[in-house]
């Protein structure tokens, strides 16, 4: 509801040439080459299985696996045991014995960081599943929760996860087809994190990553440490990225406290300008150690390119004085410009193919902490509205006024207002009926808009992180209407962090059709018409005009959305930062009501251009006769003990 236009993603798979900063000490540059040929070999394949397919979003080799070390528990017969997952050919496949709790494992010989799992399903296909790793064979942990599986094939990314491990292995739980799980493949990407080291060494390699942002799951910190330098900087290799914001940073654990001497930064074309390079004990208090000089800085920013004009940036920094910590973090200051065209220039993230950390020490014990898990405690009521005053309890809610509180978004056409003649209270109910004015309405500021309407929000009164949202509530319908209720991240205004980075949790919105609604989550890798979400059609008899309980369960392991107490959308955690982005929803959000007229999300369907964007003529006829209400009973908001 914040923001559906669709946003215009420039794709950076190149970018201009520079000077590194400073040149690699021998030892450096030596350890560098031997770790560059030990990481072509591997992603040449050395060992691998013939035929094996070459994924371009990685640009490197799933790791070696022996067909002969797949098992599963147990097999159509014939040619499609558990080696067929694993031999390289796209011809043969695995299929497992028909039952939901059927299996299939890989022994990787060693244990490794699993970085990506990628499955490549046959016609029977798993509707729900998990995808777990092992460094026994006995406990496991799951990397991935399947709960609508569709087949094709499946990307799964295991940051920010714990995958340290010697065995991966599908698990079913419900099978999509009368028959069993069938693979064409079953392919596993990572690689061995750095040990300890008493000689000079890329401590950074293969441990766990992080940033406060990135862009999507195909380009998480995790990525920049993966040994992967692809040839000239160019391309869509492997690579952290980060969204489109100055102040972003990217970090490594060493694993233990570490003696450090050089850094290599292998940029993709959206490099940062001027940057710091920082260690620390903790993960918490950092010390510079690097940043560029006044004259470097210039040079770069007067370094001017075109998205995907040329190739990237490698930054070779070799410390005056050996440094300790444990942990080292980028953290971006300014980004490079492009022109888009010239002379204008527009700015994206920052880029890292990869970052190395020279130096000795660490351990290659460092992992992810587990994921949060939901609480069991009974829920509360922490804040609940029934509107049963004579007029709107301001210390409850805020009045959103356009061109004041803020500004317009999404194309739509109307202004929201503080006044009675679109927002009352009457029996108990809350009632917005947004208003025709032929003679168009100014708003603060200068805007001119032909409807006003109303929104309010709860953003002065209460804020929180988890708990179960829930509204009773009666829509009007007619094409372009676009009643919603909603929750949006409390720092949405903080401009280091803005939307979709903010997060968003649309629990009921409707665009004037009467017989379903739809709700869905937007984050970074998930916003506008990429959201995360589905449509809840109408029992029959039933539409949006009758009373209705719209709500979602927020919990520190995914959303559940309900109408009238039945589930109908699950949106897990771990499949989110597995397959779309990072999870956004541990911070807190407040709850929104409002009504508006047209858009860009009614115009997507409505496919309406006049006489307003997504607003039919008919609809215009309607609102002018008051005739576009919309109700709610009450609003609750729990949270656990």
């Amino acid at each position: 509801m914040y923001k559906r236009q669709a946003l215009l993603l420039a794709a950076l798979t190149a970018g201009a040439t520079g000077l590194p900063l400073s040149g690699p000490a021998p030892a450096q540059a030596a350890a560098q080459a031997a770790a560059q040929a030990a990481a072509q070999g591997a992603a040449q394949g050395a060992g691998a299985p013939s035929g094996l397919a070459w994924d371009a979003d990685w640009a490197a080799a799933a790791y070696a696996a022996d067909p002969a070390a797949a098992s599963a528990s147990g097999a159509e017969g014939g040619p499609f045991g558990a080696g067929a997952a694993f031999d390289g050919n796209a011809g043969s496949r695995f299929s497992s014995n028909f039952a939901d709790d059927a299996w299939i494992r890989i022994d990787l010989g060693s244990v490794i960081r699993v970085s990506q799992v990628v499955l490549v399903w046959e016609a029977a296909y798993g509707l729900r599943y998990v995808v777990e790793v092992s460094r026994d064979g006995a406990a496991w942990q799951s990397v991935y929760t399947e709960n609508a599986g569709t087949g094709g094939t499946t990307t799964i990314h295991t940051h920010p996860q714990p995958a340290l491990a010697r065995y991966v292995r599908m698990r079913g739980l419900q099978r999509a087809t009368p028959y069993g799980y069938s693979l064409y493949a079953f392919q596993v990407y990572g690689g061995a994190p750095a040990p300890a080291a008493t000689s000079t060494a890329d401590l950074a390699l293969n441990h766990p990553g992080d940033s406060n942002y990135y862009q999507d799951a195909g380009h998480t910190p995790l990525h920049a440490f993966d040994g992967g330098v692809p040839a000239g900087l160019t391309g869509d290799a492997t690579r952290w990225a980060s969204d489109w914001n100055d102040h972003r940073w990217i970090s490594v654990d060493l694993g233990a406290p570490a003696r450090i001497t050089a850094f290599d930064l292998h940029w993709e074309s959206a490099y940062a300008v001027d940057y710091q390079l920082q260690v620390s004990d903790d993960n918490q208090n950092w010390r510079t150690v690097h940043q560029p000089t006044a004259a470097q800085v210039a040079a770069r920013d007067a370094d001017i390119g075109t998205p995907g004009s040329s190739a990237g940036l490698h930054d070779a920094v070799t410390l005056p004085a050996a440094v300790t910590g444990r942990y080292v973090r980028m953290l971006g200051l300014r980004r490079r410009r492009f022109y888009s065209p010239a002379p204008y220039t527009a700015q994206f993230g920052y880029s890292l193919y990869a970052f190395q950390v020279w130096g000795t020490g660490g351990s290659a014990a460092a992992e992810y902490p587990a994921l949060p898990v939901d609480g069991t405690g009974a829920y509360r009521t922490v804040f609940f509205d029934d509107f049963a005053g004579t007029a709107l309890d301001r210390s409850k809610w805020r009045v959103v006024v356009t061109g004041s509180t803020m500004g317009s978004v999404n194309g739509e056409s109307q202004a929201y207002v503080d006044d009675p003649s679109t927002l009352r209270i009457s029996d108990s109910q809350l009632l917005i009926t947004p208003r025709h004015l032929p003679g168009g309405y100014t708003a603060p500021g200068g805007g001119r808009y032909a409807f006003t309407s109303a929104r309010i929000d709860t953003s002065a009164a209460v804020r929180f992180t988890h708990g179960r949202v829930s509204a009773r509530m009666k829509l009007p319908v007619g094409l372009g209407l676009w009643p919603a209720f909603w929750l949006l991240g409390a720092n949405v205004d903080d401009p280091d962090v803005s939307w979709p980075d903010c997060g968003e949790i649309d629990v009921m919105e409707n665009i004037g059709y009467p017989d379903w609604t739809s709700s869905s989550l937007h984050g970074p890798g998930y916003s506008a018409d990429g959201n995360i979400g589905g449509l809840r059609h109408f029992p029959a008899g039933q539409d949006v005009t009758g009373w209705h309980v719209y709500a979602v369960e927020w919990t520190p392991a995914g959303m559940r959305f309900s109408l009238d107490g039945t589930a109908y959308l699950e949106v897990p955690r771990q499949k989110t930062l597995a397959t779309r982005g990072a999870w956004v929803f541990d911070r807190d959000q407040y709850v929104i009501l409002n009504f508006a007229l047209g858009g860009a999300y009614p115009a997507g369907w409505n496919k309406v251009t006049t006489p307003y964007w997504g607003l039919p003529q008919a609809t215009v006829d309607q609102v002018a006769a008051g005739a576009a209400t919309l109700a709610v009973d009450w609003v609750r908001v729990e949270q656990r003990a």
